[in-house]
């Protein structure tokens, strides 16, 4: 079974490679003319269809409200796996990530992460700053976010998250924007945390019913962290037995 899933796996990254060096004269576009960002959610969604078609994983994306095409939002969801940031690739508004800074190391594609994404070194108080108010800098020029609250993956084995950090709340209710809560309950089966080794199942991505800013202060984050922790973590436990 390990020799298939390595195969497998080799497979999937050759496609990954492939597809990036194709697509990867597209994203020098908004790096060279910041002002076409939008460009960036497009390519992503165009990359990750593309991946887990070819890859033979079907796609389901569960909408439990319309979204707004014309609004703002944060995107906020479980990190169990690597396989997390194509998933979030797949929403439908254009967004760019706020991610780890380690992925920067990354020959070339790192550069272009860089380039294009936020990223921050959680371990400097400097690098945490700088990244918040790159964030809301962001907002600002129009763009949605979209932030794995844990900081990163934090737990070997799924589906247990770790608790959430500020930084998502804090932008969204100094912002005055909504925060959407998603769900990607089996990611950590095709592509576990603590083995990098792919495995075929269906790939569900579920967003949530925007949690509404509006009216908020400094005082409501805790709260509203908890409510976003509690809206995903519900949702997994719901999908563990299935």
């Amino acid at each position: 079974m390990k020799i298939l899933r390595g195969v497998y796996t080799a497979y999937g990254s050759l496609v990954f490679a492939m597809l990036f060096a194709l697509l990867l004269p597209l994203f020098l576009i908004p790096i060279l003319f910041p002002r076409q960002h939008k460009l960036v959610g497009i390519l992503n969604r165009l990359w990750a269809r593309l991946l887990f078609f070819f890859i033979g994983v079907p796609l389901r994306l569960v909408y439990r409200t319309p979204l707004d095409p014309k609004k703002q939002y944060i995107f906020c969801s479980n990190h169990f796996s690597y396989l997390d940031i194509p998933a979030m690739g797949l929403i439908p508004h254009n967004a760019i990530f706020v991610g780890k800074s380690g992925i920067e190391t990354v020959p070339v594609f790192g550069w272009m992460y860089g380039k294009l994404h936020i990223t921050v070194d959680r371990k400097k108080m400097r690098s945490r700053y700088t990244s918040l108010v790159r964030s809301m800098d962001a907002i600002d020029q129009g763009k949605n976010l979209v932030i794995f609250p844990e900081g990163g993956i934090v737990t070997e084995k799924g589906p247990e998250m770790g608790p959430f950090k500020d930084g998502a709340v804090r932008i969204a209710v100094e912002k005055q924007i909504p925060i959407v809560p998603v769900t990607i309950p089996y990611n950590w089966i095709i592509l576990p945390p603590d083995q990098f080794l792919l495995r075929w199942h269906p790939l569900h991505v579920i967003f949530h019913e925007p949690l509404e800013t509006t009216g908020l202060t400094a005082k409501d984050t805790d709260a509203l962290k908890q409510k976003l922790f509690s809206i995903i973590d519900t949702e997994l436990k719901q999908h563990q037995g299935k």
